[in-house]
């Protein structure tokens, strides 16, 4: 298996391919938009509110979560996950820059 060089990309580049890859499945675009809605959630609500199976939510969760785009606390036996504010606002600014990009000169490209 080859190695994706990423040191070869600035930060900001990493950065960007990372926060990408939140929106390169519809679970996790799925899981963002529950919270949301509900400001709050137990794992549980999720297995029911998207139909997958309760590991596959724990994934999404986890990678979510080492985004840092959602933060959980301990319940008892259950984990409460939410947006984390300050690095969703971080993200968007990221994002938004990188999207907002156009093209400021005519092109003969194409």
């Amino acid at each position: 298996m080859g190695l994706a060089k990423t040191e070869m990309f600035t930060d900001k580049q990493n950065k960007i391919s990372l926060l990408a890859k939140v929106f390169g499945h519809p679970a996790r675009v799925a899981i963002l938009q529950h919270l949301f809605k509900i400001n709050a959630c137990v794992c549980g609500d999720l297995v029911n509110e998207i139909g997958l199976a309760q590991p596959t939510i724990s994934q999404h969760l986890k990678e979510l979560k080492h985004l840092g785009l959602i933060k959980g606390n301990v319940e008892g036996t259950s984990v409460c996950y939410c947006i984390h504010a300050e690095n969703w606002t971080k993200m968007k600014t990221i994002m938004n820059e990188f999207l907002n990009q156009d093209i400021t000169e005519k092109s003969d490209c194409c």
